[in-house]
């Protein structure tokens, strides 16, 4: 049965922010993820049954304790929630997930930001966009993002995500960066984090880790970047145009 199970009671927010990680092009969402929750101590809050989400436990290299392998994290002092994955979620399944993680996130009054890559070139460092649903877009204006330059889709997990917030009329917001979605885009991940959370959260965020653990970070995700490469281009989370008339 899906369910999303609280173990931190004593853990109060209010009205949070929740930054998703899942994985997907460019592991932009899952490096920003990590970072977040690297960078500001944060707490294992709850841990996330749903269907979509392989059954498997996973372990870290200085702990012999398992764990599930999608988790939320909180920051109480910074009213932050982050949700932490291990393993791509399938898209084929996505309809428990999804009810699951947005009936959550509505029950709990959190504003849910989905995030993305756009594989787009480059010219210097990665442009942001920002999408939205409900009455999210506000923020979006309120922390001076701006819209695609053209019109598309986000597949994946969290174009699953953002579709059952514009189905049930949840305030949510897509951030989009452009990414190479062949390799581990650290860049990527810091303006997400740079000109996309810290402007709507207000929580000051230092990114110069990324850069400098760029390598380190290509090398620990280049083996879940390749699974993704693998998988079909509608079950990897990412953004991307559409040509044609719209």
């Amino acid at each position: 049965m899906s369910r999303i199970r609280t173990i931190r009671d004593d853990v109060e927010l209010d009205s949070p922010t929740l930054v998703e990680g899942l994985p997907g092009a460019g592991l932009v969402g899952k490096i920003a993820a990590d970072h977040l929750v690297e960078e500001f101590d944060m707490e294992c809050y709850g841990t996330i049954y749903c269907e979509g989400i392989p059954r498997v436990a996973v372990y870290r290299n200085d702990s012999s304790a398992l764990r599930p392998p999608v988790r939320l994290y909180a920051k109480e002092t910074k009213d932050l929630l982050v949700l932490q994955s291990d393993v791509p979620v399938s898209p084929k399944q996505a309809t428990e997930f999804t009810s699951c993680v947005t009936a959550w996130i509505d029950s709990n009054d959190a504003l849910p930001l989905y995030l993305s890559g756009l594989a787009e070139e480059k010219d210097g460092a990665p442009e942001l966009y920002g999408v939205a649903s409900g009455e999210a877009e506000s923020a979006l204006d309120a922390a001076g993002i701006v819209p695609p330059r053209e019109g598309g889709l986000v597949s994946g997990p969290t174009g699953a995500l953002l579709h059952r917030a514009i189905e049930t009329g949840l305030d949510a917001v897509g951030l989009i960066a452009q990414t190479d979605p062949r390799f581990p885009d650290p860049e990527a991940a810091r303006a997400v984090l740079e000109h996309g959370v810290g402007p709507i959260t207000g929580i000051d965020i230092n990114t110069d880790q990324l850069v400098e653990k760029a390598d380190e970070i290509q090398e620990a995700r280049e083996h879940l970047a390749k699974r993704l490469q693998e998988m079909d281009s509608e079950e990897s989370t990412q953004a991307q145009p559409i040509r044609g008339f719209q």
